[in-house]
């Protein structure tokens, strides 16, 4: 397996969506490299992954100190927790004005 990054042209994009908006999705297919795209993008935020089950864990039992906790984070298999879109939704919204 090779450690090579493949530059993709979404990267500068992606960046950039994130200079628009306080929170970006970044969606597609298993295995097509988000999570390495991400990581290369964004090499000076947290990276969260809630494919660790006591990440996934702390997410869904306390979504609002979850998000106190890794502000600013990329948070990876973040549907694995699909009761933290709300709280990300009612952060940002009294969050951006």
């Amino acid at each position: 397996m090779s450690s090579t990054y493949i530059n993709r042209d979404l990267e500068k994009h992606l960046v950039y969506m994130t200079t628009k908006y306080p929170v970006v999705t970044l969606t597609g297919p298993r295995q097509s490299g988000k999570s390495t795209l991400v990581r290369h993008a964004f090499p000076d935020k947290p990276y969260i992954s809630c494919e660790d089950p006591d990440i996934r864990l702390f997410a869904d039992q306390d979504p609002r100190g979850f998000l106190k906790t890794y502000p600013h984070a990329v948070i990876d298999e973040v549907q694995r927790v699909p009761g933290i879109f709300s709280y990300i939704q009612t952060l940002r919204s009294f969050t951006c004005f």
